[in-house]
């Protein structure tokens, strides 16, 4: 018997106003949902995903905003009911996920009071029966301690645990639709694979139709029934999620897998390798050689790290004392090579970003030994720690905020030329014209200012700025996290050609496990301010010796479509706080050898 979908979208057209005019960015979209089922629609930045899911709920601007075709919800026309109208649908029937909880949440209001809210509004229930039914609710989507966390406030919730406040938000009046946009992207691999659970089970127990929008083909493949596939607004391909990744119809859809990377696609590979080049207009796919320049590990390391500690104080009371500390890094030992590349990986809060910033003395350690290229990097004065940067340098996750947007990107790149003295005026100009080249960038684009470039545009003239001062050490943090897809295999190739042929060496801090393994040499697991394990790239990933590595490399989405039954059953809990108190003295750890250089934390 064939059954009404929950959703039926036809021809949807949204388009804004822009100085120009009106402008289309999703155009002549249909596609259904049918309850239980779930939809996934995918694309890069700007394909019109999350727009199509704004104009379902009506939530754009209708001033700056128009909306054409259908939205059809259980036979009603959404875009011809009045605002009040759509007012009764928003929570009740439809209901919402947002990519970051923290801005979707009230920060001055408990929890349980925003759950409840969802059901004195919507199901017209005393006080009372809205903080039993949103307790019931807490303790559905696996919050532990519900009645007491119902009082709580956002800030007091991990990233993790503020999503399935959100979830439980979204569920209290039981819609018939949830639109997820974006729900795990902010969120750890191991909060990932459970977030995906959660909706899995929810969705069988409710009959819910889900609208699943994401980047992240991984993903696909493990929730979606059915996937529509957008690129610059159209719809490029729809179809059943396994017909899509194992015989796509459209160029674009093609591309869009191939540059996505797969965990234990390197299996059997002894070195890293860089990402295909995939022309996403075409579909076209370009395989390109291995890195061809060996690491010299007879030779001395150029950065040697040795029991580094790093902390925060934690003051309270009213003389604003120190009561306790962060152990935010806590004994860490490593050493880089010329031409390597050291994957840092690990979950939020587990210390790599500090890592790299003590290395850096963009924060100072207290404890330890930093030694690049044989100078004690923790003993350099001022001036000598200017010299020592050219060194070492740094990119940023977001290229955004780290370039002065009333500087031209010629005048970034060209900025740390003038600073050291290599160069000035016409010659750092031209330098800098030369170092935009290197990175694929027109060096007729020195004249524009940041806000006129792409993200991954940004991130080149970041690395580009980093290049001019020749670094024999560069510290990548979460470089290429904030990209699309495609854009993040060009970035990662880049940084592996200029490995290749300057021998510049890397210490790659991520959470993106696939893109590791792919370009790292070596890989070091950290939890909690400690390395638990650390490698060669294949021994880590092939033979994973500690528990938390595993965890992390199990709950990892994998863009296959046999997998969609796939329940991790990870255990919910939070990560561990880092706070120690006044005097708290680490235990000693010991490390065994599980293979030549692959050393695992057993006390």
């Amino acid at each position: 018997m064939v059954t009404e979908p929950v959703l039926s979208v036809r021809n949807l057209t949204t388009t804004f106003r822009t100085e120009e005019g009106w402008k289309s960015v999703v155009r002549n979209l249909s596609f259904e949902i049918h309850a239980g089922e779930t939809v996934a629609v995918v694309g890069e930045s700007g394909s019109g995903k999350s727009v199509t899911s704004l104009s379902i709920m009506r939530l754009l601007d209708p001033h700056n905003s128009r909306i054409e075709g259908e939205v059809i919800l259980n036979g009603r026309n959404l875009l011809a009911l009045s605002e009040r109208g759509m007012q009764d649908v928003r929570g009740n029937e439809i209901a919402m996920i947002f990519q970051e909880p923290m801005t979707s949440l009230n920060p001055a209001y408990t929890v349980g009071r925003q759950i409840a809210e969802v059901l004195i509004r919507h199901k017209e229930m005393s006080k009372d029966e809205a903080r039993t039914a949103a307790i019931a609710m807490m303790e559905r989507v696996r919050i532990p301690n519900a009645d007491r966390r119902f009082d709580q406030y956002p800030h007091e919730f991990s990233g993790g645990m503020r999503q399935r406040v959100m979830i439980a938000m979204a569920l209290a009046a039981r819609p018939k639709l949830l639109i997820a946009d974006e729900p795990t992207t902010a969120l750890d691999v191991t909060i990932q694979g459970q977030i995906l659970d959660l909706i899995k089970e929810l969705q069988q127990e409710e009959g819910m139709a889900v609208l699943f929008i994401t980047h992240d083909m991984g993903v696909v493949a493990e929730i979606a029934d059915r996937t529509v596939v957008m690129f610059r607004g159209d719809q490029a391909e729809t179809g059943t999620t396994e017909k899509i990744f194992r015989n796509a119809d459209h160029p674009y859809s093609r591309a869009l897998l191939a540059a996505v990377p797969a965990l234990g696609a390197m299996e059997g590979a002894d070195k890293p390798l860089r990402f295909p080049r995939v022309d996403m207009a075409t579909g076209a796919i370009s395989p390109l050689p291995p890195q061809a320049r060996p690491v010299d590990y007879s030779a001395a390391p150029l950065l040697s790290v040795k029991n580094l500690v790093t902390r925060f104080d934690v003051k309270s009371g009213l003389l604003n004392r120190a009561t306790g500390a962060v152990h935010a890094v806590e004994g860490v030992s490593f050493d880089l090579w010329a031409g390597e590349t050291l994957s840092l990986v690990g979950e939020s809060g587990c210390g790599k970003s500090t890592t790299g910033r003590s290395i850096m003395r963009l924060v100072n350690p207290r404890d330890g030994e930093i030694s690049l290229q044989g100078r004690d990097v923790l003993k350099l004065s001022g001036a000598e720690m200017q010299a020592m940067r050219r060194d070492i340098q740094m990119i940023f996750q977001d290229p955004f905020s780290s370039l002065n947007p009333r500087m031209t990107v010629g005048q970034a790149v060209a900025e740390p030329l003038i600073k050291h003295g290599i160069a000035k005026g016409a010659a750092a100009r031209a330098r800098a014209a030369e170092l935009l080249d290197q990175v694929g960038l027109n060096s007729a684009m020195m004249d524009r200012y940041p806000h006129e470039f792409s993200g991954g545009q940004r991130q080149r003239v970041a690395i580009a700025r980093v290049l001019g001062l020749e670094p024999k050490v560069i510290v990548a943090d979460e470089s290429v996290s904030a990209l699309d897809v495609s854009i993040k295999a060009q970035v990662c190739n880049l940084l592996m050609d200029l490995q290749e042929r300057l021998g510049i060496a890397f210490l790659f801090i991520s959470h993106d496990m696939a893109v590791v393994e792919r370009i790292s040499h070596r890989v070091a697991v950290m939890y909690l301010g400690e390395i638990v394990e650390i490698g060669p790239r294949e021994q880590v990933f092939g033979n994973p010796q500690h528990d938390y590595t595993k965890k992390l490399i199990a709950a990892v989405p994998v863009p296959d479509p046999d997998r969609r039954a796939l329940r991790r059953n990870t255990p919910v809990d939070e990560l561990k706080s880092p706070v120690r108190p006044l005097g708290f003295v680490p235990p000693v750890r010991a490390y065994r050898e599980a293979g030549p250089g692959h050393f695992v934390m057993t006390a």
